[in-house]
């Protein structure tokens, strides 16, 4: 099984960072691989928890596949959990936390982002061929999302 962990730290807010993850309906805009995503529902589980079902498409080159997670995010924590429920998986699970720290020297927000996935494809060939490409993307999505931050919030 592969992971990846990723801790970064950030000009912008933990909640500003929380509420970029959870836009899951941007991702194709910016997110490594992803070439569409469709949310299936939304719910409210809580006070300040959303569980979002969607279906992400990702691809490259000739090869294109869909997965359906289970998007858990708790404002309240600032965590948000991934839980794999179809497609070409046998596993994937990824989850986020955002940390606030003191501010910077001219007051600017700054905060931590850990990103921790772990997955395996079903099929060892799949695998093989898409294992380095998904590698390589996860490791430009701290990158990405910290790009899309300075789009959406302002460059810092």
């Amino acid at each position: 099984m592969k992971s990846f962990r990723n801790r970064r730290r950030v000009p912008f807010s933990a909640d500003d960072m929380f509420a970029l993850v959870k836009d899951v309906e941007a991702y194709p805009k910016f997110v490594p691989l992803c070439e569409g995503l469709r949310v299936r529902r939304r719910t409210r589980a809580g006070e300040g928890v959303e569980v979002i079902v969607a279906e992400m498409q990702v691809g490259f080159k000739a090869i294109c596949e869909r997965f359906a997670s289970r998007v858990t995010c708790d404002a309240e924590k600032r965590e948000i959990l991934v839980e794999y429920i179809d497609g070409p998986f046998k596993k994937l699970e990824n989850r986020w936390s955002f940390h606030d720290e003191p501010a910077g020297p001219n007051g600017e927000p700054r905060s931590v982002v850990d990103f921790y996935i772990n997955y395996e494809f079903k099929s060892r060939a799949l695998g093989l061929v898409m294992g380095a490409m998904f590698d390589s993307a996860f490791h430009k999505y701290a990158d990405a999302f910290v790009k899309r931050a300075g789009e959406v919030y302002g460059r810092r």
